[in-house]
């Protein structure tokens, strides 16, 4: 994505892009799972794009974990994105590491 993206999110929504990765997978063993495969109620990670100004604990270029079930979709500059609102959020993987903390939030 180049250049500055022409939405400004409001109250508590944050935009966040698709991952490109839904295709097969591979387990901690080695072993390739099929996209196919039927996995109980899987969430999924992304990275954060856009922040509304009411959010609090979750910035531009954290990866978040959230439910991808009947999540709003939009589409910018041909890219697709997920509107989401901070409280659907589960868990934020952060960059900004302190030292005795693992990045983690759940």
């Amino acid at each position: 994505m180049s250049g500055k993206l022409p939405i400004r999110m409001l109250h508590d929504r944050l935009l966040v892009s698709t991952d490109k990765d839904t295709g097969e997978r591979r387990s901690g063993a080695g072993i390739v799972i099929p996209a196919t495969a039927s996995v109980g109620r899987r969430l999924a990670w992304s990275a954060v794009v856009a922040v509304g100004q009411h959010v609090r604990q979750i910035q531009i270029v954290d990866r978040v974990l959230y439910e991808p079930e009947d999540l709003a979709e939009v589409e910018l500059h041909g890219e697709p994105y997920i509107l989401l609102r901070e409280r659907d959020i589960h868990a934020v993987a952060a960059p900004r590491v302190e030292d005795d903390r693992t990045g983690l939030y759940l």
